[in-house]
């Protein structure tokens, strides 16, 4: 399933809505406010990897936060992804070293590197119905300061995915179409409004 970023075309009324308090709903309505910043990160990817079809390898697990493409390469192919196992390494990664981890949904495989923005960034999260394709959409809007490194880093990584990551675990990993440089970032792909509405959910840590 292809999943993409864009710079959000309409929206700009809510530019001048008042900061939300946390655990509150956000402008939209069908909004969430992140509630805590340390447990989402926002990781590129460097290389994405199919689901395994072989049984992952017992005795010690390799080092999944190593800078070693060796390393990581090792990790990936151990990595077990299957949905609802618990995650030894869930909220204990160091998100100033590169991450091994998967969707757990799909069981795709990531290597990322390093963070570059927390949740501690984001103002909020939304789901709706986009009015002019009429599909569903995941809206985020950043605060000031993540605004400006959103805008960095998207325009000099078109094309290149983004995973964000909760307690260690993707949840989403969209391809970046264009420079974001408005502070507000719609996600788009093959999702229905529930399921829009459970991943803006869990994006804002749940």
């Amino acid at each position: 399933m292809r999943i993409s970023l864009a710079a959000l075309a309409v929206l700009v009324t809510v530019a001048g809505c008042s900061a939300q308090v946390p655990g509150r709903a956000a402008p939209s309505g069908d909004g969430f406010v992140v509630k805590d910043g340390t447990l989402l990160h926002f990781r590129p990817v460097l290389t994405e990897l199919p689901p395994s079809s072989s049984p992952a390898p017992t005795g010690s697990a390799p080092e999944r936060q190593s800078a070693d493409p060796a390393a990581q390469q090792a990790a990936a192919a151990a990595l077990d992804c299957p949905q609802g196992s618990p995650d030894p390494l869930a909220g204990r990664d160091d998100p100033a070293r590169p991450l091994v981890s998967c969707d757990r949904a799909k069981g795709t495989k990531y290597v990322l590197g390093p963070a570059f923005l927390s949740g501690a960034d984001v103002g909020w999260v939304a789901a709706r119905l986009d009015p002019q394709s009429g599909h569903p959409v995941i809206e985020i809007r950043f605060t000031a300061a993540g605004t400006r490194t959103w805008a960095e880093w998207t325009g000099g990584n078109v094309g290149k995915q983004v995973a964000m990551v909760l307690r260690s675990r993707v949840l989403t990993a969209p391809a970046v179409q264009s420079a974001i440089t408005g502070g507000e970032t719609q996600i788009s792909g093959e999702f229905t409004l529930p399921e829009a509405r459970q991943l803006a959910r869990d994006i804002a840590g749940g």
